[in-house]
């Protein structure tokens, strides 16, 4: 066997020791078992030495074996593997104790991109928002598979016998969940996940938050996702419930207009689904800022109130469902095409609840953070 000349010294060295230590009786037992506990532990040596018999060939094979099993950076992967003494099952292990560690530290980074995943039934519909770092990540198998998967957990979890049930994270970080991936497999918790593919893709990943959508009458859910890199999962979602008065009302008809109305919905940004549920404050809000802007017209004071309430109906059209322009006719409102279906099924139909969504709203990024500080600065 060859060996190189810095492995060469400490051999000769052992082969000594070896010869001083038979001259004084120790068995060739007794001798491994020392050397076994004092010379290689503390340095060793041996240790390196079989990972250096491990070929160039088999070194390469194993570092692109276990990246397919964990997504890990080659340098976490490797430093592994030559940690483990190449042993792949106990370099995952390890892989998996060190990405623990690494993503408790990514934690407080800003994770605003992501993806919104949704699944529903004939009567519920869930939309959950798992966040990350960068788009890249979105973009990846294991992330867009959690993120499907906590959606479809979260709608088979009990019924909370709400209409629009908005939930935290905490309402499924503790729950377990049953994994199904080739990097990604086995029954753990949701916090537990989480963690485990934040470790994975080396970036900072959060539950953020998650809505469920009811209708407990006669009546349909429907959903529309925008930006969609695969079915159930996109960056902006719609959902809407419509819901038929008569019993008998055929619901295909519910369904296909209410697909188009949530489809509307991620266009549009409704904030409100009629005049009467636009809120007091939003009113008058809305009402001072038109007032002030009547009044630098220098007209008199019938006339601004006049243009005032022109205005506050074009501010109805603006974030009122029913009052919105159909996107995909604008000759008509939404209120007009619900009134067309109603006597399309010969029962009056009308809207339960709607939810629109989009990754990252109400998250303030760093870039944003510093621009502001930039121009209070310049101020």
């Amino acid at each position: 066997m060859a060996w190189g000349q810095g492995a060469r010294r400490p051999i000769l060295g052992l082969l000594s020791r070896a010869q001083r230590q038979a001259a004084r009786g120790y068995t060739s037992a007794t001798f491994e078992t020392h050397l076994s506990s004092n010379h290689f532990a503390q340095n060793g040596m041996i240790r390196r030495r079989f990972s250096s018999e491990v070929p160039a060939s088999e070194q390469m094979n194993l570092i692109k074996q276990l990246r397919e099993r964990t997504c890990a950076p080659i340098k976490d992967v490797k430093a592994s593997l030559v940690s483990c003494n190449w042993d792949i099952e106990d370099a995952q292990k390890d892989l998996r104790k060190r990405g623990v560690i690494s993503a408790a530290k990514k934690s407080s980074r800003t994770a605003a991109e992501g993806l919104l995943a949704i699944a529903q039934d004939e009567k519920r519909a869930v939309v959950v928002e798992l966040n990350c770092e960068t788009d890249f990540v979105a973009r990846n198998d294991v992330f867009q598979y959690l993120a499907s998967s906590l959606a479809k957990m979260a709608l088979s979890a009990q019924d909370p016998g709400k209409l629009v049930f908005p939930f935290a994270p905490a309402y499924l970080e503790n729950m377990s969940i049953n994994l199904d991936h080739p990097k990604l497999s086995g029954e753990t918790t949701v916090q537990n996940a989480v963690t485990e593919v934040a470790a994975m893709v080396g970036e900072n990943v959060k539950l953020r938050r998650g809505f469920m959508l009811s209708t407990t009458g006669h009546g349909v859910v429907s959903s529309y996702l925008h930006t969609c890199p695969q079915p159930g999962l996109g960056r902006i979602a719609g959902l809407i419930t419509l819901e038929a008065e008569d019993s008998s009302a055929s619901l295909d008809a519910l369904k296909r207009v209410g697909s188009s109305i949530a489809m509307h919905i991620v266009a549009a940004k409704p904030l409100f689904l009629s005049k009467e549920l636009v809120s007091a404050a939003a009113l008058e809000n809305e009402r001072d800022v038109l007032r002030t802007q009547a009044e630098s017209s220098g007209k008199p004071q019938m006339a601004i109130e006049k243009m005032v309430e022109g205005r506050l109906r074009k501010y109805f059209e603006d974030v009122v469902l029913l009052e919105q322009k159909y996107v995909v006719n604008d000759s008509t409102n939404i209120k007009t095409l619900l009134n067309d279906l109603s006597k399309e099924v010969g029962s009056k139909v009308t809207i339960g609840n709607f939810i629109r969504m989009e990754v990252g709203e109400g998250i303030e990024r760093p870039e944003e953070t510093a621009k502001k500080e930039a121009m209070a600065c310049a101020a």
